[in-house]
């Protein structure tokens, strides 16, 4: 019997990954990625491609954004049809997160009261003002990139929407479940490998994508402050509900992309 090629292994593996991460993040039907998705795939595994979806989501935002800027658009209506791709593309999965987080931590006294809101589906006057300015930023960044070429701020997009996934991995990583149930306690975070693996294809696209067209400051330096904006909501999220769930794993990705691109936009 031949020994199994570890290499195709891994390859084989990836390509699952990469198909679990893009049910998971996005809604592509299941159906479209081919035959042979595991009834309960293995998202911690699957968290290590995270940033390549997100890259692809941002890809799409910036086909849009590109095209309208083609087709003579202004930068405000090129940036907003851009974020609306995001959006349709990832059934506003993290901006629900977004504002579910937002109304349970301003509203809430206590962890239990928090965890509470968060569980209701509606959404409160702080819900909905985080999306309102979550919007705002997004769109507002994309065109202070725009002004010196729609490609430029296409390529901020791709970078943003990878760098933000990466950060949901390693909040998903680093903190333990809040409550007992729901995805997020399900499933179990993402081991260290997972989780630097994630970090490590996040910083290879900004590296790809960002540097050539924005520059080697900018990118480090939107790259920072999206790490520290990622590392203070994950002390924000210990402190006020003791971890992690599904909700605040996407607040967390709108969080890195706002600040990576208003990163990118100052130093561009």
């Amino acid at each position: 019997m031949m020994a199994e090629d570890p290499f195709r292994t891994e390859l084989n593996a990836v390509i699952d990954d990469l198909r679990t991460a893009t049910v998971f993040l996005t809604r592509v039907p299941a159906r479209l990625l081919g035959p042979g998705l595991e009834a309960r795939p293995d998202f911690r595994r699957a968290a290590r491609v995270f940033p390549v979806v997100g890259a692809l989501v941002g890809l799409a935002g910036g086909i849009v954004l590109v095209l309208a800027a083609l087709l003579g658009e202004n930068v405000l209506i090129a940036a907003g049809l851009a974020v609306l791709a995001t959006l349709a593309l990832t059934n506003a999965l993290h901006e629900d997160g977004l504002a579910d987080t937002v109304d349970g931590f301003a509203g809430g006294a206590t962890s239990e009261r928090k965890l509470e809101i968060m569980d209701d589906s509606r959404i409160g006057t702080f819900g909905a003002a985080a999306l309102v300015f979550s919007i705002l930023f997004r769109v507002g960044a994309l065109m202070s990139i725009a002004a010196a070429g729609p490609f430029r701020a296409a390529l901020a997009l791709v970078a943003a929407e990878a760098v933000s996934r990466a950060a949901m991995v390693r909040l998903w990583h680093d903190l333990p479940a809040a409550r007992m149930s729901g995805l997020a306690a399900d499933t179990g975070p993402p081991d260290e490998r997972a989780m630097l693996i994630a970090l490590g294809a996040a910083a290879a696209i900004v590296a790809i994508v960002v540097i050539p067209s924005s520059g080697f400051t900018a990118a480090v330096m939107a790259s920072v402050i999206a790490a520290a904006a990622t590392y203070l909501f994950i002390r924000i999220c210990a402190h006020e509900i003791g971890g992690r769930t599904g909700d605040t794993l996407g607040a967390c990705q709108q969080i890195a992309a706002i600040a990576f691109l208003i990163g990118l936009a100052a130093f561009d």
